[in-house]
């Protein structure tokens, strides 16, 4: 190696694609995985970029969706993460769902080829040394203890934390297709779907409300005391704490009945629908969509075996919970996710604050291309504020909600959004030039933001190209 390699600790979503991209720029990278060295509470195997949670990337439409648009801008740029989700997509109606094992071995498979690659298997506890003189930490939600302490001291702020809750799986062959059945919803397709996706388990409305009742009463995981003021983040919450919202929470969340139709029974309409997704290639195992939960695991079995059509449901893993833990990033990072405090240190993936799969990922890939800039001599910008990547950024940067009087920081975990672009200087119209109101007017804002998303893309793509050959 003629240049002094850039450092990445963390070899997650957001870690495996940023050492993709400084090397992909020339640069040698080594990048630092912990496990097996040290363990998580999550982790399962030691392949690189390993889903602990669901195996959705979510939606894959990139003209009304602001997931979608993100897929679209990663794959623009190279993404590995994407190609190799890509790769090894499952059914999952309109959204890409991966297998799980191929995906995370896909990645380590391509990053363990590369030759300006280096893996070193340990932990990197405490601050990275002094020689490192660029780094880019993405330890995730799962950051170690000694890393984590010496990040808050060196940053000057307090680390915020939040829970995280995992998902059930559930053994393909145990689930009773004489009263569940497959169907998406509203018979949508998406990357390597059939319309037919999801297996749909319904129940009437006393089911449904003794359901939510042992969901409310059941024996849950008790918090270490100073957990027990840990928020939770919203997109991600255990559905016992949907529950407990009210009796109809849940009906309006992940177990709402539309757009489906029970062959069993097509003249009565489910009160209820649990959902459950493709896990694997193999379509032997599917995990109970939106079913995070902090039950004890007693509880889970006996509880969710009350669903209709999981009576003999055997379980490949039960659900869980671990406390993630992220930045109060518009403080202490500066728009290249550089920390304020020392510069040699960047930050990528959720513990900036992103919240998602593809969100960590985006901003691995952006953490990447800003250190390989920087270490090359070129003045890479940041992308506009009106593409989904750099809406992402600015609001980890900057776009939250000013705190007041040096109160607790308003600064929460955030998946991409259209609420985070900036707003259209025209309101879309119909065709024939008329107003439009309603649905179709958000469908329309939503193209044109996409629209508009994608230009400016392409334009900052372009630009980034004329500078790296200059």
């Amino acid at each position: 190696m003629t240049q002094n390699p850039i450092h990445i600790v963390g070899g997650g979503l957001a870690g495996s694609e940023a050492a993709w991209q400084v090397a992909k720029a020339g640069v040698p990278v080594v990048l630092h995985e912990m496990r097996p060295v040290r363990g998580t509470d999550a982790h399962k195997t030691t392949l690189l970029a390993e889903l602990v949670c669901s195996n959705s990337f979510r939606s894959d439409d990139s003209d009304t969706n602001a997931v979608g648009l993100l897929h679209h801008e990663l794959r623009r740029l190279d993404s590995l993460i994407m190609s190799c989700g890509d790769r090894h997509q499952v059914p999952a109606g309109g959204a890409l769902a991966v297998d799980r094992d191929g995906f995370a071995a896909a990645v380590s498979a391509a990053l363990e080829a590369h030759p300006l690659v280096t893996i070193r298997r340990e932990e990197v506890a405490g601050l990275p040394p002094p020689e490192w003189d660029c780094v880019i930490v993405a330890t995730g939600p799962l950051t170690s203890p000694a890393l984590a302490d010496a990040i808050r001291e060196r940053s000057g702020e307090t680390s915020l934390a939040f829970f995280d809750a995992i998902a059930p799986i559930v053994h393909r062959d145990s689930i009773d297709m004489g009263v569940a059945w497959f169907q998406s919803r509203y018979d949508k397709t998406g990357p390597g779907g059939t319309g037919a996706d999801y297996i749909n388990c319904p129940l009437d409305r006393e089911q449904y409300e003794a359901f939510v009742a042992g969901l409310v009463a059941g024996e849950k995981t008790s918090f270490k005391e100073w957990e027990a003021n840990t928020p939770y983040f919203n997109g991600c919450l255990p559905i016992e704490i949907m529950a407990e919202r009210g009796p109809e929470t849940l009906r309006h969340g992940p177990m709402k009945p539309v757009g489906l139709t029970n062959p069993h029974n097509p003249t009565v309409k489910p009160y209820g629908i649990v959902q459950l997704r493709q896990d694997n290639a193999l379509g032997t195992l599917y995990n109970m969509v939106g079913f995070q939960t902090k039950l004890k695991h007693g509880e889970q079995v006996r509880l969710f075996r009350t669903i209709p059509g999981l009576e003999n449901a055997e379980f490949a893993r039960l659900g869980g919970l671990h406390r993630n833990t992220y930045l109060d990033s518009p403080r202490v990072l500066d728009p290249m996710l550089r920390l304020k405090a020392e510069p040699r240190l960047r930050f990528a993936g959720q513990i900036t604050g992103c919240e998602g799969y593809v969100e960590s990922a985006a901003m691995g890939l952006l953490a990447g291309l800003f250190a390989a800039a920087e270490r090359t001599g070129r003045a890479l910008q940041a992308p506009p504020a009106t593409t989904a990547m750099g809406a992402l950024l600015n609001h980890i940067t900057g776009g939250h909600i000013p705190t007041i009087d040096e109160g607790p920081p308003s600064f929460q975990p955030m998946n991409v959004n259209f609420g985070l672009f900036p707003p259209l200087d025209h309101a879309p119209k119909s065709p024939d030039g008329k107003r439009l109101r309603g649905t179709e007017k958000a469908i329309a804002r939503k193209r044109a933001l996409t629209a508009r998303a994608k230009v400016d893309m392409e334009t900052w793509i372009s630009g980034a190209a004329r500078i790296a050959a200059e």
